[in-house]
């Protein structure tokens, strides 16, 4: 039998998603659901600067062909802690395509950690996303050895 991981287990593993999602919570509690992206991305803005959460807005990532760059980039509405991409969205139900969009998001930026937050739904959404979680697991196995 598993134990149930608390909040605070989640903290202490991940502080700084954690940190992220108690500020989206900020806003969603203040403003509801029903606003559009914008509205939701300005506040949590305001909110990432209260918290001392360091962030870059609009952050764009360049998108690589055969080792060139490619005119097109993505945009992502947040770049938090120089780590994890902040993709928002103001929509009923977060979607397989919404997903993608993000996991795009990470291959085009060589990070590996996101956060899919929705402030479209009753209560606020959200889903940490991971890419290259097998490479991450054999390099935590490589340092376990060491």
């Amino acid at each position: 039998m598993h134990p149930q991981m608390t909040q605070r287990d989640a903290e202490r593993r991940d502080p700084q998603t954690y940190t992220i999602i108690g500020a989206a919570m900020q806003v969603h509690k203040e403003l509801g659901h029903g606003f559009l992206e914008a509205v939701y991305q300005e506040a949590l803005e305001r909110e990432f600067s209260k918290q001392g959460i360091p962030y870059v807005r609009e952050q764009e990532l360049k998108i690589f062909y055969c080792g060139q760059e490619l005119k097109t980039f993505y945009k992502a509405d947040f770049v938090c802690f120089s780590s994890i991409i902040v993709e928002l969205k103001a929509v009923q139900n977060i979607t397989g395509v919404d997903e993608a969009q993000v996991i795009n998001y990470l291959k085009a930026s060589n990070l590996n950690k996101a956060l899919l937050i929705n402030f479209g739904s009753l209560s606020l959404q959200y889903k940490r996303l991971v890419f290259n979680l097998r490479e991450s697991v054999q390099s935590a196995d490589k340092e376990r050895e060491a």
